[in-house]
């Protein structure tokens, strides 16, 4: 009756159940019709299965063939009154009609993909991880199985893709972006999610991510050489495809900026819309058409456009295109979007937009298709569009000039291009370039900047940022002659000496202090330790913590990624 009860209870789980006592004799058994097995009750079990030299261990797993087919024995121990043996078969043969050998097949299929796999539940708990997806994101499968997604990569749960479609069941297509940070270096990658359902319920959702690091590797080479064979052969400012400038024109020193590029490069192989965050002067124009030239679509053309620059009504036939007789004077016209065919649209201050306009450039973007002002036929998008503001855009969406959905549709990656202000290094470094550069476009050989002017313009808040910086060293150069010892503040134009003095004389205690701060020029490892203090002093108020440390939100921002720096729970 025991053994029965045992076999009844573990037969539900495998093809065929064999219950031996100690001396290896049938007790009791029932094998599937589809398995040749003859037994009989009360035999000894080696006259059945060709198992002399199996030893009966718990646990021991032992496979053989009869009759053409695969076989798995499982050996199990059970002991009431007495011991018995519980040998537990599984056919192996026909992968269709079992379930759990296919469920294995699949999970092993599903590990050595070389596609990241990750799987969650309707909670949003990871159920699944396999070790490509290890390999891109950093991260370990046995340490966030199980667990919340937004727990493991640290974001809002309102925000989760994973969880967005198990409401609506659409999936989502080729996003790049990075959801984990090791080290301080966030692990981009490029991936799709889908919805599994079963009898029209969602079941299940799991994102494919592409493996993209040889392809980029080769991608990078190819760019390289390209670019080499260019510098050579550049006979113009000016390439063909409407740029002027590449990620080798970008110039500076500091870690900050050398990231940025490094991230720019990443974002640049991929073809995904980008919004680029900088003041004026910051180069995201330059930023722009080094990306459009690192990427697969350098031979198409990069089309810019100031959205500030051009009225309304003139803005959305420039950038639609119009028909002949859609309003008085029309004509037919390409839009930019056709225009820019498969390179690059660069949308410049679009924050600058008006709202009617940015909800029809929304649906451009989502629907990848352009209509032309006054026709009914419709034309597919291919191009990238990169967009770039001047103004933060959390202040603009709060402020209510830039649409919520329209920031996640031009924002699929951004890049935030810290001031000149935050970056010291590059202050020093954009003097002595300047200078440099303007002698030898002058021909004059010019004295050096006094200790005194030097420390004003370190100091100097640089609204204008590299541009301003730039143009004060050419009234420099134009104002000082060769017989002057030394640059003094004395040499700076009035307008400029004026602001450049003023700033310095009438900063409130607060912000001298600010400004004196280490934060400004501290190394990399001492900023870390300085965001960190402040964060935990402000129990982690982002807009307390960039007012104490001098610096806008969105860069203080920049910095917590840099530096990997994580809210404690």
């Amino acid at each position: 009756m025991i053994a029965a009860s045992i076999g009844s209870l573990i037969k539900s789980f495998v093809d065929g159940v064999i219950v031996l006592n100690k001396d290896y004799k049938v007790l009791w058994y029932d094998v599937n019709k589809d398995i040749p097995l003859d037994i009989t009750a009360g035999a000894s079990i080696l006259d059945f299965l060709p198992c002399e030299e199996v030893k009966f261990i718990e646990n021991e797993t032992f496979p053989f063939v009869m009759d053409n087919r695969k076989l798995s024995v499982k050996v199990r121990n059970f002991t009431a009154e007495e011991t018995y043996i519980v040998l537990c078969i599984e056919d192996m043969t026909d992968l269709m009609s079992n379930p759990t050998i296919r469920s294995y097949c699949l999970e092993k299929i599903i590990e050595s993909l070389d596609e990241g796999v990750m799987m969650s539940n309707y909670e949003g708990k990871i159920a699944l991880y396999n070790a490509a997806q290890e390999k891109m994101e950093g991260l370990n499968s046995e340490e966030i199985t199980g667990k919340h997604l937004w727990s493991v990569y640290n974001y809002n749960p309102q925000y989760s893709e994973h969880a967005h479609i198990f409401k609506t069941g659409k999936p989502i297509f080729s996003r790049y972006r990075a959801h984990s940070t090791v080290n301080g270096n966030p692990k981009y990658v490029n991936y799709s999610t889908f919805p599994i359902q079963k009898d029209g319920e969602t079941i299940a959702v799991f994102s494919l991510s592409t493996n993209e690091s040889k392809l980029k590797d080769r991608l990078h080479q190819t760019i390289e050489l390209k670019r080499q064979i260019v510098d050579k052969d550049e006979q113009s400012s000016e390439t063909k495809n409407g740029t002027t400038f590449t990620f080798n024109d970008i110039k500076g020193k500091s870690l900050a900026l050398k990231n940025l590029i490094n991230e720019a490069e990443n974002i640049a192989l991929h073809n995904t819309d980008t919004l680029i965050v900088g003041e004026t002067g910051t180069g995201k124009e330059l930023f722009a058409q080094s990306m459009h030239n690192y990427s697969p679509r350098a031979e198409s053309p990069f089309v810019a456009i100031n959205c500030a620059a051009i009225p309304e009504n003139l803005l959305e036939s420039t950038l639609f295109g119009t028909v002949k007789g859609a309003f008085t004077g029309a004509t037919n016209q390409v839009g930019l979007f056709e225009y820019a065919k498969d390179g690059t649209l660069f949308l410049d201050e679009i924050n600058s937009m008006p709202m009617t306009l940015q909800s029809k450039l929304m649906r451009v973007l989502q629907e990848r298709l352009v209509r032309r002002v006054g026709s009914n036929d419709v034309t597919p998008v291919k191009c990238t569009v990169i967009s770039a503001s001047n103004e933060d855009p959390e202040k603009l969406i709060a402020e209510d000039k830039m649409r919520l959905d329209l920031f996640y549709r031009i924002a699929r990656t951004s890049l935030y291009i810290p001031p000149l202000r935050e970056r010291p290094e590059d202050i020093h470094f954009f003097i002595d370039y300047f200078l440099s550069a303007y002698q030898k476009k002058f021909s004059k050989t010019m004295p050096g900047l006094s200790k005194t002017l030097r420390v004003a313009l370190l100091q100097y808040p640089w609204p204008g940022n590299t541009r301003e910086l730039e143009h004060l060293i050419e009234n420099l150069m134009i104002r000082v002659n060769e017989n002057d010892s030394i640059i003094d503040i004395d040499h700076l134009p009035a307008y400029l000496r004026r602001k450049v003095l003023s700033d310095r004389k009438n900063k409130s205690a607060k912000e001298k202090e600010v400004l004196n701060r280490p934060f400004k020029s501290i190394f990399t490892n001492s900023q870390e330790h300085y965001i960190q203090m402040v964060l935990e002093q402000t129990n982690w108020n982002i807009s307390k913590a960039a007012r104490t440390l001098g610096i806008t939100r969105q860069s203080l921002q920049y910095h917590i990624k840099k530096h990997g720096l994580v809210k404690p729970n």
